[in-house]
């Protein structure tokens, strides 16, 4: 059986306030929270997931709360941008003023590797790029939820290609390619003058739904992670069973990993490329209507079997989010 990586699966990254982060990424961004619950790892703080009217996978934007997080130190070794799809270029128009409105941080919409696209950061410094499907084939996006704040022809479908920057580039692309299964599909210029063109590759049926755009840069120091900054990319696994066969092939490469972890929403397994970039591969089910019926998803705090008996504790150590737009 041959393993394919079907596409993105989510991205975690950073926040320092969990309240602040929720009013960005729901009433700006107009995306649904679709899961509000712990870091499983440290249950004292929230861990929030969003996304689609479902939280399909490859819709996920999820991050962790570290209260106190000093700012991310952007740089190499690091997972340096993460994009989000929009329908077509007219959506990047009236993104654009939505950002102005909100007085968010954007850039101008540019090219980038033959898709207009439209930087900006928010209010963390958190880098995020929307990017037009205008012209995109491959993984299909995701459906915008109907009770978002913003129009569902302009809406979020879900995650674009995600940018690493590395100090060595082949080293990287070795693994997307001969471990991963990737294909190098094309280049484009750097937007920095002088450096290397970025690198493109896909997997699965490709589409900005599946891509990882690779750029060498030798002229920055080490990312350090912060508030700001992204944790991990994961990927498509379609199921338990192919999963486990991805941590016996990881395994061969003597790289060391996690082996299987459950997550309950989903099944995973993390390692870290040849740069320290922390890696994922994540199956698409059991999903988040798992505990939670899906008109009602976000709405209340949602923990994994083992820790429900922890409820009362963990409860009395989390901040209440304002959640009156989930209703």
């Amino acid at each position: 059986m041959s393993l394919t990586l079907k596409g993105l699966h989510h991205v975690s990254a950073l926040t320092a306030r969990a309240p602040e982060n929720f009013k960005f990424y729901t009433e700006v961004l107009g995306l649904r929270l679709i899961k509000k619950t712990v870091n499983q790892d440290d249950v004292s703080v929230y861990h929030l997931f969003y996304g689609d009217e479902a939280g399909n996978p490859g819709t996920e934007v999820t991050f962790f709360e570290i209260p106190n997080a000093g700012r991310n130190r952007d740089g190499n070794n690091s997972i340096s941008a993460l994009s989000l799809r929009v329908p077509d270029d007219k959506a990047l128009e009236y993104w654009t003023q939505r950002l102005a409105e909100f007085q968010v941080e954007h850039d101008e919409i540019q090219d980038r590797g033959g898709r207009k696209t439209l930087a900006f950061r928010d209010h963390e410094g958190q880098r995020l790029i929307l990017v037009s499907d205008e012209h995109n084939q491959g993984v299909a996006g995701g459906k915008p939820w109907d009770k978002s704040p913003v129009p569902a022809a302009y809406g979020i479908l879900g995650l674009g290609p995600v940018h690493l920057t590395v100090p060595a580039a082949e080293s990287s692309a070795k693994v997307l390619v001969e471990l991963l299964g990737f294909r190098r599909k094309s280049t484009y210029p750097s937007l920095v003058a002088g450096q290397p063109d970025v690198i493109v590759f896909e997997t699965g049926e490709g589409g900005s739904g599946a891509e990882i755009h690779l750029e060498e840069r030798k002229d920055l120091p080490q990312e350090r992670l912060g508030r700001g900054g992204v944790h991990h990319v994961a990927f498509r696994v379609d199921n338990e069973e192919e999963l486990k066969q991805w941590i016996g092939r990881i395994s061969s490469y003597s790289l060391p990993n996690s082996g299987f972890v459950d997550r309950y929403y989903f099944r995973s397994l993390y390692f870290r490329e040849p740069s320290g970039i922390l890696f994922e591969l994540a199956t698409d089910g059991p999903g988040f209507a798992t505990d939670e019926d899906i008109e009602h998803l976000g709405e209340s705090l949602a923990l994994p079997p083992f820790l429900e008996d922890k409820r009362p504790q963990i409860e009395a150590h989390l901040k209440p989010l304002d959640t009156r737009q989930q209703g």
